[in-house]
C-alpha cells in the first residue's frame, strides 16, 4: 500500500507525458497549417521557367512560412488564360501582365492591388516616380515595370557582308539589299505581325510628320497615312524585301534564310540567339528611317513587363513579400539576368553591373534604346490584337487586289476609330 503514492506519480507522469507529446504533434500540425500559400504566373519560354522555379525555391528558403504555387505557359496561353481569370476574379495573386492589360483590365486603376500600401514590404525607392508612372493608372500604383522595352532592328552582319552589303538603316536600303539577296531566295527582313504593324507605323509617321495617337489618345492618322502602311506592305513583299507575316518562319533567322527581323528587347536572344550560336555576328541596327539623322523617329518604347498583384489577394503581405524578392533581390538577379531586359530596379541592376553580367546582344539593344532620344511612349491602343489583325486583313486584301488601298485603308481607319471608343 505504500507503494501506490509512487506507483500513482508514475501514472501521472506517464500521463501527462503523453498529454504534452500530444500538444507538441499538435503544435506541430498547426504551424504547417499557418503556412500561407500564394500563387505566381508568368509566360516565357523554357529558360524563363527553369529560372523562375530556382528563384522560388530560394524564396521559400528565405521565407519558409509562405509557400509559392506556380503557374506557366507560354504567351498565347498564358495570356487566353489570364484574360478569362481577370474577368472571372481567379487570377494569380502575383503575376506578370503586359503593359497594356492596365488599360484593358483596370481602366479607372481598380483593377489590381494599389502597390503604394504595400511599400512596407516592397522598397520602391529602386524606381524613379518616371518609371513607376508607367503603371499608374488613374494615379494608382497598379503594377512595376521590370525592364524596358523596344521593337529593335536586328541584323545577321555575318550574312549582309557575305553580299557585300552594308547594315541597313533606311528604307531605301532594306530594298537595295533585297535586289542582291533574292537571286538566292533570302529575305532581308522577316518579321511577326506585331513587329509588322509597328514598324509601320514609324514609317508612316516619318512620312507624314504626324503620330498615329495625339496626346490624349484619339486618333490623330487619316486614312491616307494608312493607306501609306498598306502599300508599304504590298511592295515589301512583292519585291521581296520580306515574306508575308503568314509564313514567317523563326527557323529562317537560325540558318541565313532572313537577314534580320525586328523583335523586341526582351527577345533578341529567343529570335537571334541561335544565328549567333551558328557562327554569325548579331548587331541592334539603327532604328529604321529615311535618313540615319531620323532614326527613331516614329518608334515607341514601353516597359518589358510588369508585376501585379492580384486586386483579390487574400494574402497582400505575403504577396507583397513576393513581389518586393522578384524585383529587387540578388537572388533574383542574378538567376533572371537580363532575360527580361535590363532591369529597371538599382539594387537588380548593381548586382548584374557587379557580377559582369551586363552583356550580350540584348544589352547592347537596351542601351540603344536609352541612348536614343526621340522614342515614344507606346500606347495600348498600338498593341491591341484587334487593330494588328485588321491590318494584316487589309495588307492581304489589297496584296490580292480583293481591295483598292484607298477602300482597305478607309475601313481600316474605321476599324481604328471603333477600337479607340
Amino acid at each position: 500500500m505504500k507503494q501506490t503514492p509512487k506507483r500513482n506519480k508514475l501514472a501521472l507522469f506517464c500521463c501527462l507525458a503523453v498529454l504534452l507529446t500530444g500538444c507538441s504533434d499538435r503544435k506541430i500540425v498547426k504551424s504547417q497549417h499557418e503556412q500561407t500559400e500564394i500563387t505566381l504566373s508568368w509566360w516565357g519560354n523554357d529558360t524563363r521557367t527553369e529560372y523562375t522555379l530556382t528563384a522560388v525555391q530560394e524564396f521559400e528558403k528565405l521565407h519558409p512560412e509562405i509557400k509559392v504555387k506556380c503557374n506557366y505557359s507560354e504567351w498565347s496561353g498564358y495570356e487566353a488564360r489570364s484574360r478569362v481569370q481577370m474577368f472571372s476574379a481567379t487570377e494569380a495573386d502575383v503575376m506578370q501582365i503586359n503593359f497594356n492589360w492596365l488599360s484593358q483590365y483596370s481602366a479607372d486603376g481598380t483593377g489590381y492591388y494599389d502597390i503604394e500600401k504595400l511599400s512596407d514590404y516592397i522598397d520602391l525607392s529602386n524606381f524613379s516616380e518616371e518609371l513607376l508612372n508607367y503603371g499608374r493608372k488613374n494615379g494608382i500604383l497598379n503594377a512595376v515595370p521590370i525592364a524596358m522595352n523596344a521593337e529593335t532592328l536586328y541584323i545577321n552582319q555575318t550574312l549582309y557582308e557575305k553580299y557585300g552589303l552594308p547594315v541597313p538603316q533606311t528604307w531605301d536600303d532594306l530594298f537595295k539589299s533585297a535586289e542582291v539577296m533574292q537571286k538566292d531566295g533570302i529575305y532581308p527582313l522577316g518579321s511577326a505581325d506585331k513587329a509588322v504593324w509597328l514598324h509601320f507605323i514609324a514609317y508612316a509617321e516619318q512620312s507624314s510628320g504626324k503620330s498615329i495617337l495625339d496626346e490624349n489618345g484619339t486618333l490623330n492618322f487619316t486614312p491616307a497615312e494608312f493607306q501609306m502602311m498598306l502599300e508599304l506592305y504590298v511592295r515589301m513583299v512583292q519585291e521581296n524585301v520580306m515574306p508575308q507575316v503568314e509564313y514567317f518562319d523563326r527557323l529562317c533567322l537560325d540558318n541565313g534564310g532572313y537577314g534580320g527581323t525586328v523583335a523586341w528587347v526582351s527577345d533578341a536572344k529567343n529570335y537571334m540567339g541561335n544565328a549567333i550560336e551558328n557562327g554569325n555576328t548579331v548587331i541592334p541596327a539603327d532604328y529604321t528611317a529615311f535618313s540615319p539623322d531620323r532614326s527613331g523617329e516614329g518608334w515607341y518604347a514601353k516597359p518589358a513587363s510588369m508585376y501585379a498583384v492580384s486586386v483579390n489577394t487574400e494574402h497582400p503581405k505575403e504577396s507583397a513579400i513576393l513581389l518586393d524578392f522578384l524585383l529587387n533581390s540578388r537572388e533574383m538577379a542574378l538567376l533572371q539576368g537580363i532575360e527580361k531586359g535590363v532591369p529597371l530596379s538599382t539594387s537588380a541592376r548593381n548586382c548584374l553591373e557587379e557580377a559582369g553580367m551586363l552583356t550580350g546582344l540584348q544589352y547592347e539593344a537596351c542601351l540603344k534604346m536609352e541612348e536614343n532620344q526621340k522614342l515614344s511612349q507606346i500606347h495600348p491602343f498600338m498593341e491591341n490584337s484587334e487593330i494588328i489583325s485588321d491590318f494584316i486583313s487589309a495588307c492581304n486584301d489589297v496584296l490580292y487586289e480583293k481591295k483598292t488601298p484607298e477602300e482597305a485603308s478607309e475601313i481600316l481607319y474605321q476599324q481604328a476609330l471603333e477600337l479607340l471608343k
